[in-house]
């Protein structure tokens, strides 16, 4: 049977130098922009969704009966929690470079990137084949850990996916094989400065996910088709 996941990652429209480590409220525009992704998508026969405030809020806002899953936690930011990364890099600059690129690095003393990547991926594992049509309420962190195995990608692959703002990343299994969409709606903001040759709104694309931005990123203008194995 085939299985098809929804996942839906909340976060805030705020800049980077306002990013907040693992407390980052949501705007009404962030939950309406959520709620028209969300409509535009085919109807979903259970909802899992992080234990965070801001996944439970909203789920409740698009009046949405979501189970609570442990295993699709944020990651635990440790002493960095509630602190900005302009604060963070101040006071431990080594610190933070390290666990921008090395997944056993923690020196918040919370949980690693190889720890979210290993749990979330055993919660991808264990879904049953009659799971159907599902969608999960998460944490960016989380899209990207569970991109990460569904790339069969190594855990330092973590840093290089980014899921755009009001968008949506679909997983597939059929047999065994993971395809992955990415699905951003005409309200995701373009990621590039230049629109030419683009899609004009309404429509969709597609750009090769093993071509990096320059920034060295993997991000989607508006729609990636992922052929992936598993």
């Amino acid at each position: 049977m085939t299985i098809r996941l929804t996942v839906l990652g909340m976060h805030p429209s705020a800049t980077s130098a306002d990013a907040i480590f693992g407390h980052a409220p949501l705007s009404e525009y962030d939950l309406h922009e959520t709620g028209t992704a969300l409509a535009a998508l085919p109807p979903q026969s259970s909802t899992t969704r992080s234990p965070s405030t801001r996944c439970a809020l909203t789920a409740a806002f698009l009046g949405l009966k979501a189970t609570a899953e442990p295993a699709l936690r944020d990651i635990d930011y440790g002493t960095w929690r509630g602190r900005t990364p302009a604060e963070i890099v101040a006071a431990d600059p080594h610190g933070y470079s390290a666990w921008l690129t090395d997944p056993d690095a923690a020196p918040h003393g919370g949980e690693t990137v190889r720890q979210l990547c290993q749990r979330t991926a055993n919660w991808l594992s264990s879904l049953p084949p009659e799971t159907g049509r599902a969608l999960a309420i998460v944490e960016p962190a989380v899209v990207q850990a569970l991109l990460v195995h569904a790339l069969s990608a190594p855990a330092r692959a973590f840093w290089k996916l980014e899921v755009p703002l009001h968008c949506t990343v679909c997983l597939t299994r059929r047999d065994g094989v993971w395809n992955s969409t990415w699905t951003a709606t005409p309200y995701c903001p373009r990621t590039r400065a230049s629109g030419a040759g683009r899609p004009r709104t309404g429509q969709t694309g597609a750009v090769r996910a093993d071509t990096p931005q320059q920034d060295g990123r993997y991000r989607p203008d508006y729609r990636i088709d992922l052929a992936l194995r598993s």
